[in-house]
């Protein structure tokens, strides 16, 4: 909890539902703020989907998990993914970690390691791998080529400005169209 809000008065209410839906960090913020700005036009259950993937990657490494939280089966979230022709959830989670690997290597002083475990991996050397599986380079070269900005320019222009349409009709919570 980190703030008060008084209910007893409507405007109580109004600030309480702000509270509610702000993110939880400022690094979310950062996330949510510009893929929310590319994606305007969603139904309210793919917002809830985007926030909370983007809210809790840095302590979600697995789909499975994301989907235990939305008690769906993974193999149903995956194929809801499938069918609307999108990049799969694990594709979109990994990136979303990549993003909070981008801005946790900001202002300099984290190591590798640090980072590695603030992402919850079970090594250093196992985000070094996802890095060269998912880019191609080393976890160094990352720090130095993708600073936030252009990793978050990275990740709107490959999974979420080519699928702006799709996101506009597509239900991941209760499967189907609007």
């Amino acid at each position: 909890m980190r703030q008060v809000v008084d209910v007893t008065a409507p405007a109580g209410w109004n600030r309480l539902r702000q509270v509610v839906a702000e993110p939880a960090t400022h690094g979310a913020a950062r996330i949510l703020a510009p893929v929310f700005s590319a994606l305007p036009e969603m139904p309210q259950d793919a917002r809830v989907f985007l926030e909370l993937l983007i809210r809790l990657a840095p302590e979600m490494p697995a789909v499975r998990t994301v989907a235990a939280r939305f008690e769906i089966k993974p193999s149903t979230l995956m194929s809801r993914f499938a069918r609307a022709a999108l990049p799969s959830p694990k594709t979109y989670l990994a990136a979303i970690r990549l993003l909070y690997a981008a801005q946790y290597f900001e202002g300099g002083g984290r190591s590798i390691a640090d980072v590695a475990y603030r992402l919850d991996c079970s090594s250093p050397q196992s985000f070094g791998r996802t890095i060269r599986a998912m880019l191609g380079i080393t976890p160094g070269e990352f720090r130095r080529r993708f600073p936030f900005p252009t990793a978050l320019e990275r990740f709107l222009a490959q999974l979420v400005l080519p699928y702006g349409r799709v996101w506009a009709g597509f239900r991941p919570l209760r499967g189907g169209e609007r």
